[in-house]
């Protein structure tokens, strides 16, 4: 190894030291100490925009934006990066595509036999134990170590998830430095104002000043994204550790630190309910970028919904937690959502495609 390769092994490695050090003592610190400052948002308290048309940068020139997943090495994660990937080629290319490069952030913290079908960044896990059985909060330690480390040709970052399928191209929702992000009903905060005023002062604004969302489907500028990060990480840390805010948010916990650390740093968002779809209580794709499976799919044969009861037919993500869907799962019983067919004839031609699919 030369003097050169040796220097840059060294401080690579004393950065990754100095970020977990970093990490430790925000976890262990009080939060006033941790965040830092937002930046002027006096021209962004006004309700926020809750559907946009969809308009093209000037002069045509287009805004790419990188999608960005983070995942674990599971396999539940990875069957569905698979097929989110395969999607995501498909579009690419595609009319009015702003599509530009593709990560999986795999905070695993090694290799796995799908990197050379997906371009992957290795993250590094939370310290043990850190996470305190919320697996998620890995998820922005690692978007912070990806920005810090990675080089990212586009200006705009798309944050996704696993369990997204793309419909069709996508364009730069994002528009005169507003973020743009799905708004999702059970992200409340005027609900919980009494909780969330831990993290965002009175002083720092209205707490409508929060918008709706996590931190998926949210496409933001790169350089807001850097700043919003480590503050997210933080605040998820902080928020996990509180009782009370913990006991309040549950499984949407790191949703709302990233929606607050947004607004700590000034960066509005243009709530965009086109963004994506929910099967199967959204039932037509309309003019929709993405389909969101987190929800089970369950229905009798005259395609009744039975939610809450195993249907006779039914899709759910969750019957593959060990184990990847086999090709050509059967097809809804007629009657079913076009949402809801959709899904199912996109997961199949998907994993009718990619190589190995199972292995």
């Amino acid at each position: 190894m030369g003097c050169g390769d040796l220097f840059f092994s060294l401080l690579i490695t004393f950065s990754a030291a100095l970020i977990t050090y970093n990490i430790l003592i925000s976890a262990n610190a009080p939060l006033k100490q941790e965040l830092p400052g937002p930046s002027s948002r006096s021209s962004l308290l006004v309700d926020p925009i809750i559907k946009m048309p969809f308009e093209r940068s000037s002069f045509g020139k287009k805004r790419l934006f990188h999608t960005a997943v983070t995942a674990s090495d599971s396999v539940y994660n990875t069957w569905q990066c698979r097929v989110m990937y395969y999607w995501y080629k498909k579009h690419k290319d595609g009319p009015n595509s702003e599509m530009g490069g593709f990560t999986r952030i795999l905070h695993s913290g090694k290799p796995d036999k799908f990197m050379e079908e997906i371009p992957t960044f290795i993250a590094q896990p939370l310290p043990s134990g850190m996470d305190q059985g919320y697996i998620v909060l890995n998820r922005p330690w690692a978007f912070v170590q990806w920005l810090q480390k990675a080089d990212i040709k586009e200006d705009y970052i798309l944050m996704a998830e696993p369990d997204h399928i793309i419909v069709k191209p996508i364009p730069n929702l994002s528009k005169d430095g507003l973020g743009a992000a799905f708004p999702f009903f059970y992200i409340e905060p005027k609900k919980y104002e009494s909780v969330l005023r831990k993290y965002f002062p009175e002083d720092k604004g209205l707490i409508t000043t929060i918008d709706p969302i996590g931190n998926s489907p949210v496409i933001v500028g790169k350089e807001s994204l850097k700043k919003i990060a480590p503050t997210w990480m933080n605040i998820s840390l902080a928020m996990k550790k509180d009782p009370e805010t913990d006991k309040a948010f549950g499984w949407v916990l790191e949703m709302y630190a990233y929606a607050v650390s947004s607004a700590l740093h000034g960066v509005g968002n243009i709530l965009y309910k086109d963004f994506m779809i929910q099967p199967p209580w959204d039932t037509e794709i309309g003019k929709k970028f993405i389909i969101h499976y987190t929800y089970g799919c369950d229905y009798d044969m005259k395609g009744k919904l039975t939610y809450g009861k195993i249907g006779e037919w039914r899709f759910d993500k969750r019957s593959y937690d060990n184990v990847a869907p086999p090709r050509n799962l059967p097809l809804p019983p007629p009657g079913v959502p076009d949402s809801v067919v959709t899904l199912v004839k996109m997961v199949n031609e998907a994993t009718s495609n990619i190589p190995n699919w199972g292995s």
